[in-house]
């Protein structure tokens, strides 16, 4: 076994867990950055959620155009001039509604916080469309000054569309999986004993019930094909493009489509059990986890609160004191304070990054069960795959046919010695059938326990046998150092025998999947160690790394020194990602940093990852790191446009360049706020084009 050396000083951080937004019983709205967050009661109680962001913001968006055109500000920019009876009063009540119904999320919100004695972005929210709409209902009844009406209505609904957005992005797996339950059908045919068919409903499967499925149907649950043959268009459920071919011994996902032939299929999952409610499950999961930038939004929404309430207050007692000016320009360098401040990007900073990374993810295989994680894939330094199932397919397959005798082709050789073992039921004889689509006739076939097998093909005695067979026969072989240099690797090689004579060996192996190398390669670029865990052979686990270019492996590792394996990683300061599809990879994926687990393998391993690969193919792992890495540049981008700008435009709006002929307007004060929005929106789309 090659181990990696000593490893000292990192010791494993526990992957926390968070919790996500909810809506409340009572009907209160859950939030973004600065909310409450506590446990969504159910994917309903979230939809009813997502639908009253939706119905806020488009009633209070229709609202707010009227409010734009009576406006005076926006009236001078479009150099209009619209005057109707009772005009001011129209505007007030216009704005009345805006500030109470598409406000009230967030008045409950600022009630919420006050209650818990945390205040956040509900708090600078409500205290800013509450201000806004006080004063300008102040300055409609006599007060000296400029409305903010307009402002207020672009607030609300800039901030309900925000959070609208984060809800979509947090139950947009959920509907995702509602849809996928709609793929199953209504009716199931339930085969009897004694072969009778029979109509019931899919709710009425149990385990081990034989179901008939026709061509052109969709499977009505999960099971195994036990008679027929055809291919399955599974792409809905697993992403896989191509149909796949099922024969007896496959299995088959329900809610798939069948394509043109029959299948006898034994159930063996059906509701909990099944894999849509695995997945069900899995989303849940990861609903339960909160972005770690969301909680940095939420930090720097309390601070921007305190920082604006009391830059507010400062702005009024310092005008009021220290100047000349009339108390209604304190108020109003107040109220542009107190509306400058208000975080329209921060709001949106983390859900519309989430809302794009979520859609990518998704497209891309991943299923994402914790945030944090993903956030976290960032900083791994080390990737560690495992070798069966997840570098290679998991499965005998032919890795080379060598020639020896040149009389013969290499594809002559697999067509004779296939023409003989697909009479073979032996799984050294399946996997050596399934090297060549075409055949020849065989006859007068016979079984050679523990050797092989002959028969008869093209008036030709054709024996595959194994190098002991030869050996005892006596025939001897030319090539001999390329047959011991795949023994030694750890493959298995059996012998096409023609009328005595030795004409080529067929090299079996664990097939390394076609992408493991470029995946390798591509971590290697992102400047990852990548190493290799096995409890295979010393000679098979070398192989499969020169093969991958993985930096190193281990092998004869067993289950319970996996995770053992991972820890002595961490010790040396690495950052570990596990990926890995068994029974016996489970403890190495709770241990690493970031576990990451192949969509096709066990159910323990997947409900033990952190993210799952639902194509099991290892580039989707770089896919992981490189996603990661952009997405949370993105998060951090916004953050510091949605929190910088203010350093600016606070003490501009308070009126300290006021000596340097610097004075920022209420109005000029909303356009930037509203630029700073659109900035952060532009910014986050951007991520779709990496």
């Amino acid at each position: 076994m090659r181990s990696s050396g000593n490893h000292a000083g990192k010791s494993h951080r526990p992957i926390p867990n968070a919790s996500v937004a909810e809506v409340s019983n009572k009907g209160e709205m859950p939030g973004m950055a600065g909310m409450d967050h506590q446990k969504m009661n159910d994917g309903r109680h979230a939809g009813h959620a997502t639908a009253d962001f939706a119905r806020r913001f488009w009633i209070s968006l229709a609202i707010t155009l009227p409010i734009l055109v009576l406006s005076p500000f926006i009236q001078d920019i479009l150099g209009l001039t619209i005057s109707l009876p009772g005009g001011d009063a129209l505007l007030w009540v216009l704005a009345a509604f805006v500030y109470v119904y598409g406000g009230w999320p967030f008045l409950a919100g600022f009630k919420r916080e006050l209650s818990g004695r945390n205040p956040g972005m509900m708090t600078l929210i409500a205290l800013a469309i509450s201000v806004a709409f006080f004063y300008s209902s102040a300055v409609t009844f006599g007060l000296n000054g400029e409305i903010f009406y307009w402002e207020l209505a672009t607030l609300v609904d800039i901030m309900l569309l925000g959070h609208w957005i984060e809800m979509r992005s947090v139950g947009g797996a959920s509907r995702a999986v509602e849809e996928m339950a709609k793929l199953l059908p209504a009716i199931a045919h339930r085969l009897s004993e004694n072969g009778i068919t029979a109509d019931v409903s899919v709710d009425q499967l149990v385990r081990d019930d034989r179901v008939l499925v026709k061509p052109g149907e969709k499977i009505p649950a999960d099971g195994n094909v036990t008679h027929g043959q055809s291919s399955v268009n599974e792409a809905l459920l697993t992403g896989e493009s191509l149909p796949v071919e099922k024969t007896s011994g496959s299995t088959v996902i329900g809610g798939s489509l069948n394509g043109d032939g029959s299948l006898t299929v034994q159930v063996t999952g059906t509701g909990e059990q099944s894999y849509l409610s695995r997945v069900a499950r899995l989303v849940a999961e990861a609903q339960k986890s909160k972005s770690r930038a969301q909680d940095v939004a939420d930090r720097a929404a309390r601070w921007l609160t305190a920082i604006a309430i009391s830059a507010g207050f400062l702005t009024l007692l310092g005008w009021l004191i220290f100047s000349s000016r009339q108390s209604d320009f304190a108020v109003e360098r107040m109220v542009t304070v107190m509306v400058i401040a208000c975080p329209h990007a921060l709001g949106l900073a983390v859900p519309l990054v989430i809302a794009v990374s979520t859609s990518l993810s998704a497209r891309s295989g991943l299923l994402i069960r914790d945030r944090n994680a993903f956030e976290r894939a960032r900083s791994v330094n080390a990737v560690v795959f495992d070798k069966t199932g997840t570098l290679t397919e998991g499965k005998f397959g032919i890795s080379d046919v060598l020639v020896l005798d040149d009389r013969f082709s290499r594809e002559e050789i697999l067509k004779y010695a296939v023409s003989v073992e697909k009479h073979s039921s032996h799984p050294i004889a399946n996997s050596v059938a399934a090297g060549a689509p075409a055949t020849f006739p065989a006859e007068d076939f016979k079984s050679l326990p523990g050797r092989g097998a002959r028969a008869r093909v093209e008036g030709r005695e054709v024996m595959v046998v194994s190098p002991a067979y030869l050996d005892e026969a006596k025939i001897g072989y030319f090539d001999r150092e390329k047959v011991e240099t795949a023994l030694n690797q750890g493959k298995t090689v059996v012998f096409a025998v023609i009328d005595g004579i030795a004409v080529g060996a067929i090299v079996l192996a664990d097939v390394v999947r076609p992408e493991s190398k470029s995946a390798v390669a591509a971590l290697k670029a992102l400047g990852k160690r990548v190493l290799m865990m096995t409890g295979d052979r010393e000679e098979v686990a070398r192989w499969v790394a020169s093969e991958t270019g993985v930096d190193e492996y281990f092998a004869g590792v067993l289950p319970d020194q996996k995770a053992a394996k991972i820890r002595e990683l961490q010790a040396g300061g690495l950052t570990v990602a596990m990926t890995g599809d068994g029974v016996n990879d489970a403890p190495a994926l709770a241990q690493a940093d970031i576990g990451i687990a192949v969509g096709a393998g066990t159910e323990i391993a997947i409900e033990t990852g952190d993210i799952v690969l639902v194509r099991s193919s290892p580039s989707d792992v770089v896919r992981i790191f490189e996603l990661s890495r952009a997405t949370y540049g993105k998060m951090v981008q916004n953050l510091a446009w949605a929190t910088g700008y203010n350093a600016i435009a606070i003490p501009a709006a308070a009126g300290v360049f006021t000596s340097f002929g610097l004075l920022l307007s209420p109005a000029a004060g909303a356009v930037l706020m509203s630029l700073s929005t659109v900035i952060v929106a532009i910014n986050a789309q951007l991520l779709k084009l990496r």
